[in-house]
């Protein structure tokens, strides 16, 4: 006898739903009014949904921002997650360069700009709360780059490519802080070669260690880049 389709759980697709609503409604909101500009009320009301139900979903405000700021970031991931697996180079690229090579594929600065701009930390250095938000954020795409790394090469060492991979994200967030110093988190050609500048620099010493750490001058760089940017 065959067997009969499961019906679709309504109850999972309405709580996805939801979760979608309220996510695409913080972006909105964040966009227009910034992180300290709109409240749950304001967010209910724009997802069409209870303020129980926001609550229901996420824990706090902060916690519905950084789900906001994980998308933005998410270019990360997806630009690995669209590289095809199979490998012709019979010495295929370790682990480390591979996550090096998508994070300076990667349009950075455009997103995080952005999320410097909604965050409310443009004017000067990050508040303790921005920072987190900012970090929160980064640790999602770590955790979910990692996961595809290990998908992609199953016999790597699970502690090691997350330490790995998380000492390179992790270093996003201070370079946010030395690039948004020395461009004031403009969206133009030096800011792009300022933050390749750091972006090399964390790549080598995460490569070489830091035993020998020295004083470099922040990169001020040409005008030129070599990644693909959009907007």
């Amino acid at each position: 006898m065959p067997s009969t389709p499961r019906a679709p759980d309504r109850r999972a697709q309405l709580r996805e739903r939801h979760h979608r609503a309220i996510v695409d409604a913080a972006a909105a909101l964040l966009d227009a009014k910034g992180a300290a500009g709109f409240t749950v009320d304001e967010l209910a009301a724009r997802a069409d949904v209870s303020r129980r139900t926001v609550f229901n979903h996420f824990p706090s405000v902060d916690d519905i921002v950084i789900a906001v700021c994980s998308e933005v970031l998410g270019d990360v991931v997806a630009s690995f997650e669209s590289q095809p697996t199979t490998q012709v180079d019979p010495t295929p690229p370790t682990v480390f360069d591979e996550v090096a090579a998508v994070l300076r594929a990667t349009d950075l600065v455009t997103p995080i700009a952005y999320l410097t701009r909604v965050l409310g930390a443009a004017d000067g250095e990050p508040s303790q709360r921005q920072a987190f938000v900012l970090l929160r954020a980064f640790t999602d795409v770590s955790e979910r780059l990692s996961t595809e790394l290990l998908r992609r090469h199953p016999d790597a060492d699970v502690l090691t490519t997350r330490l790995l991979v998380s000492s390179l994200i992790g270093g996003l967030v201070v370079l946010h802080t030395h690039w948004l110093e020395a461009t004031g988190a403009t969206v133009d050609d030096r800011s792009r070669a300022v933050w390749d500048g750091l972006l090399d620099r964390l790549i080598d010493r995460t490569r070489e260690g830091y035993g020998s750490a020295t004083s470099d001058p922040l990169p001020v760089g040409p005008v030129t880049t070599r990644k693909t940017h959009h907007g």
